[in-house]
């Protein structure tokens, strides 16, 4: 089909069920899309320029997320040209740009060069609060924003004419897996320091439910506004709550909370990370080295195992762009899956207008009717689909399948742990 406009009265679709006791998986099935028609004839040849853009945080209080987000996107871009003679589709010239963050509003200037440069898709933004500032102006321009890493609630019911996708799930899954991991590791009375806008206020809600759901007690609940620098007092109303474990639900921030509470000899092995602040701390010359943050923990989307070899592979391209070695791989995943789909939705129109390549973001999932062949490379799917079956992609995120809005409807979110380096391992897995 070739326009897809998508219903917006539902939630996100699918039951949650825990695994183990860490991991939450979120699977169910998803709604409309176009099920197991052909995608297209296996004689029609493809002449396709998929111009994508990067809105992805060079600068701000995310930009640790930007290094391993653009390699991401960069890495799958290499793949599906390195597959151009086959397919008849290249990904050339991406317009790398900087999202900021709502503070210092890049992402003002990259929406509108990346509107002017006629992409059809924008990757990005990580933070949701930035993504809410722009996305109206490129739906008004018609172009796809795909992002690998937001995740309010809020996108789910947004006007959005189907131009808006996610490989990140929503705060849904992580404020529960959160909640439960607290409670599980025998919390009962918590204090919580959150970010007040549409990621902390959302991620904060959902912990908390699940936590007093749990048994649990919220003693102390702080909050503090983007570009502020200062968190004294909120920092000394925690502690004077005596909790036995503390929720920091931040961005960048973390670098003058967290050292704040571990100089006034809060055990780090009390504190519990977020996707918005969980970084190898070990190689940010930001953190104090001296002060150790053995026995921490933190939750974030991750999806299955990466690969070592993936990763050798995001870090070859990174630094054959001249860059340093990555040092976090958060939302990587999510960023190549995003780029991948874009391509065998634009292979499965045989088209690059936005409309059209949205219309087969759910098939390509394997979401609507299902029915596709599963595969899980770029070549193996785009066979598929040249061959005029339908493919349905499992990425290194995860099966996807997303549902009628563009959230993904089968994630998982995983939990971590911190070592003695201050580098952080994963333990539920």
């Amino acid at each position: 089909m070739s326009v897809f406009t998508r219903s917006r009265k539902s939630a996100l679709a699918g039951v949650v069920a825990l695994a183990g006791a860490s991991a939450l998986v979120l699977a169910g099935c998803a709604g409309g899309g176009t099920g197991g028609e052909t995608s297209a004839p296996p004689t029609e040849e493809r002449d396709l320029t998929l111009k994508i853009g990067t809105i992805l945080p060079q600068t701000g209080s995310l930009s640790f997320l930007g290094p391993p987000e653009e390699a991401g996107v960069g890495l799958a871009a290499k793949h599906v040209n390195d597959y151009a003679d086959t397919t008849g589709l290249t990904m050339d010239d991406i317009v790398w740009g900087d999202s900021g963050d709502t503070d210092n509003k890049a992402y003002a200037t990259t929406i509108q060069t990346l509107i002017s440069e006629g992409v059809t898709a924008a990757i990005g933004a990580a933070s949701s609060g930035v993504t809410k500032l722009f996305l109206d102006d490129a739906v008004a321009a018609g172009i796809i924003v795909f992002s690998p890493a937001n995740t309010s609630l809020d996108f789910t019911n947004w006007d959005d004419d189907g131009l808006y996708w996610r490989t990140a799930p929503s705060d849904k899954l992580q404020g529960e897996v959160l909640g439960n991991l607290v409670a599980e590791d025998g919390r009962e009375n918590v204090a919580v320091l959150y970010l007040n806008d549409s990621y902390g206020t959302g991620l904060n809600e959902v912990f908390q439910e699940t936590f007093t759901g749990a048994g649990g007690t919220i003693v102390e609940e702080q909050s503090y506004n983007t570009g502020d620098t200062s968190f004294d007092a909120q920092v000394s109303a925690l502690l004077a709550s005596n909790p036995d474990a503390i929720v920091l639900i931040t961005f960048d921030e973390i670098f003058t909370i967290g050292p704040a509470l571990l100089q006034a000899g809060y055990p780090a092995e009390d504190l519990y990370f977020v996707d918005g602040n969980l970084k190898n701390f070990g190689a940010d010359d930001k953190w104090p080295a001296e002060l150790s943050l053995e026995g921490a923990k933190g939750t974030t989307p991750a999806g299955p195992a990466t690969p070592e070899d993936f990763q050798a592979e995001l870090n070859e391209w990174w630094t054959g762009e001249g860059n340093s070695e990555l040092t976090d791989f958060s939302y990587a995943n999510e960023s190549y899956d995003a780029v991948i789909l874009l391509a065998l939705a634009s292979l499965a129109a045989n088209s690059t207008d936005a409309a059209d390549v949205a219309g087969k973001l759910v098939e390509v999932s394997g979401g609507g009717d299902g029915g596709g062949e599963k595969c899980d490379t770029y070549d193996a799917c785009a066979d598929i689909i040249l061959g005029g079956g339908v493919a349905d992609y499992d990425g290194y995120s995860g099966p996807i399948t997303f549902d009628e809005v563009g959230d993904p409807t089968e994630a998982t979110v995983g939990v971590f742990q911190y070592q003695d380096d201050n580098s952080f391992v994963r333990i539920d897995i």
